[in-house]
């Protein structure tokens, strides 16, 4: 079968076009014939070796499918690797059928960027109704889904950031009462500023470095900062017991890998979710579907900032 294989860690340059076998289901397991593969920033760490979970070689990127199984069923499922495929396997618990209504890049947003942005909010952050909200990346494909919950589940007021004006827009048109962009550089004043001049409950924050420095200094007595990724590669300054205790404010940090296997966190969540976009009121955003080949610039423009939405391969391409 043709899949994106790597035998080296690096960046974008790795990715290349191959025949393998195709995989073997374990017990427990289900075969998956591939119409799309999700592309999440975590991908790009684990090519290059630098997520929370090691990578081995060779390696087949890609943690997230979606496709028939051996019954015909139509399912999304989560995959530890293996998903930039033609074909991938994944344990039963975590496939989960998909409604006619919902598309395949829809599904595919839900499975992990929709999974994170629930549970950044109800989980880690345990938004109550009228909490201010800041949502980092708000044009990616969970800051755009994590927006829209937000205001679902009863912000007083959302504030987004986006690098661009474009993306600002968009996030805007999600449900953001204000958009401001990224740039770290008087970033806590700008946050401020934005909410009426008071500090922030909860911040979404996936950049690491500055922009988390900011976004902590930024938030109120009690405020949560929920810290998910470091895009920006760098860490952010040292936090300490005083810093934390003397303003009465927390950090959480969110990895799905904890809430996959639990229903509360995993399975209801993924209906819920799988439900408001079959009835219209959850409207992922799609940034394109583009041929497995292109896996290297898919990759490229991710860690460019140069995308937004959920991105999609088609391995029939």
């Amino acid at each position: 079968m043709r899949a994106i294989q790597i035998t080296e860690f690096g960046g974008p340059e790795v990715l290349r076009l191959a025949e393998v076998p195709d995989p073997v289901p374990q017990p427990g397991q289900l075969l998956i014939e591939v119409d799309g593969s999700g592309v999440n920033y975590a991908d790009t760490h684990a090519v290059e070796d630098s997520y929370l979970s090691a990578s081995t070689l060779p390696m087949i990127p890609g943690g997230e499918v979606v496709g028939r199984d051996q019954d015909g069923r139509r399912v999304v499922a989560l995959t530890a690797t293996g998903g930039y495929a033609e074909r991938a396997c994944a344990w039963a618990p975590m496939a989960t059928e998909v409604p006619d209504e919902v598309s395949d890049a829809a599904a595919l947003a839900l499975v992990v960027q929709g999974l994170t942005a629930w549970n950044l909010l109800r989980t880690s952050a345990r938004i109550a109704p009228g909490e201010s909200v800041v949502v980092h990346a708000a044009a990616g494909g969970t800051g755009s889904l994590a927006v829209q919950l937000a205001r679902r589940f009863g912000a007083g007021r959302i504030i987004a950031t986006a690098s661009t004006k474009e993306k600002r827009e968009l996030a805007l048109s999600l449900g953001a009462d204000e958009a401001l962009d990224a740039d770290p550089e008087g970033l806590k004043e700008r946050l401020v500023e934005a909410n009426g001049g008071k500090k922030i409950d909860i911040v979404l924050e996936m950049t690491g470095g500055p922009v988390f420095d900011a976004s902590l200094a930024a938030l109120a007595p009690f405020g949560r900062l929920v810290t998910y990724g470091l895009a920006s590669r760098q860490d952010p300054e040292p936090i300490t017991a005083a810093k934390l205790m003397g303003r009465s404010r927390a950090v959480v940090g969110f990895w799905l890998m904890h809430a996959l296997g639990r229903p509360d966190l995993h399975a209801e969540p993924m209906a819920e979710l799988l439900r408001l976009v079959a009835t219209g009121e959850l409207k992922p955003q799609v940034g394109g579907t583009f041929p497995l080949s292109d896996a290297r610039l898919v990759h490229e423009a991710l860690r460019s900032r140069a995308t937004s939405g959920k991105l999609v391969l088609d391995p029939r391409r």
